[in-house]
């Protein structure tokens, strides 16, 4: 058993990757080879860029099944397009045509189901790959990568969050950008979420999305406020107002800034920098318990 965190955000650029990235370090030093960062962001993964020095360990294709119609064996009666709730199946009986495009196809299994004529079968299409790395410290870091023109983020962080072997410790989703349903799938199972915003309007737009979202999957969370010290104290508002807790604030700092441009994100960061991402472990340590053997223990 592991203790799941999702670090989210209703928008890009707020710095979630950020954030993911440098918990990730600082409990790498908790919990030595217990950490785990896996890079659900399978349309732009990023993460492993910021760590030079870890090397790929595997690497997995990612597959769906997509059926195929044999026309010898298919009466056109329409049962599988009739199943099909993604319109994803054409069949026009009086011409003899039935087609599936794969690009809406969610590999859900429905029209083979239907098919009274046993005139479907499925095989394996790629929708990208599933990479793991192993760092200097010995920690773990996992990604997804879409492959470019499918469709199917969904189906593949399923698949990369499948693919993970618990080890008694953390695991941090770095999530995608917004609130659809890659976002669902990623914080689905998560214990905790970390919510980076901006103090923006648009940071707090986003926000408010996401915080609507948990409440209705029942999921608790906190904010971190990112590039603080910018913008205006309405989102400051919003939290108290809402009692949401405020789990720290990162200063915007142009030498930060430099050091993410850098590729250095967790390497020699000022120590006003590091120092708030120290204070948002301690405010974490209260709320996540971590499974070894047959006992609980904190942090």
């Amino acid at each position: 058993m592991s203790y799941k965190i999702a670090i989210a955000s209703g928008k890009g650029g707020t710095g979630k990757t950020t954030v993911a990235v440098n918990l990730f370090t600082k409990l790498g030093n908790l919990f030595n080879s217990k950490v785990q960062l896996v890079d659900c962001d399978v349309e732009e993964p990023n993460d492993i860029i910021f760590f030079a020095d870890s090397k790929k360990i595997k690497e997995d294709n990612a597959f769906q099944l997509i059926p195929e119609i044999n026309k010898d064996k298919c009466t056109y009666c329409r049962k599988c397009a009739e199943y099909c709730e993604f319109n994803a199946i054409v069949v026009i009986p009086h011409i003899s045509f039935a087609e599936i495009n794969n690009n809406l196809c969610h590999s859900c299994g429905a029209c083979s189901f239907a098919c009274i004529d046993n005139a479907i079968a499925e095989k394996k299409e790629s929708i990208g790959t599933i990479a793991t790395y192993a760092t200097s410290n010995g920690n773990t870091i996992k990604e997804g990568r879409l492959r470019i023109g499918s469709a199917m983020q969904t189906m593949l962080i399923k698949q990369l969050k499948e693919s993970i072997i618990e080890n008694n410790g953390v695991i941090l989703y770095d999530a995608p950008p917004g609130t659809s349903c890659p976002v669902v799938e990623t914080v689905g199972d998560a214990d905790f979420i970390i919510l980076v915003t901006e103090p923006t309007p648009f940071g707090l737009y986003d926000l408010q999305l996401m915080v609507e979202l948990l409440k209705e999957l029942k999921k608790p969370f906190g904010v971190v406020i990112n590039k603080a010290g910018l913008g205006n104290n309405e989102i400051y508002s919003f939290l108290d107002k809402n009692n949401i807790e405020l789990l720290g604030e990162i200063p915007f700092m142009k030498e930060y800034a430099e050091c993410y441009a850098d590729g250095n994100l967790t390497k020699a960061i000022p120590q006003k920098i590091s120092d708030s991402y120290t204070s948002i472990i301690k405010k974490l340590e209260e709320k996540l318990i971590v499974y070894e053997g047959n006992n609980y223990f904190k942090w």
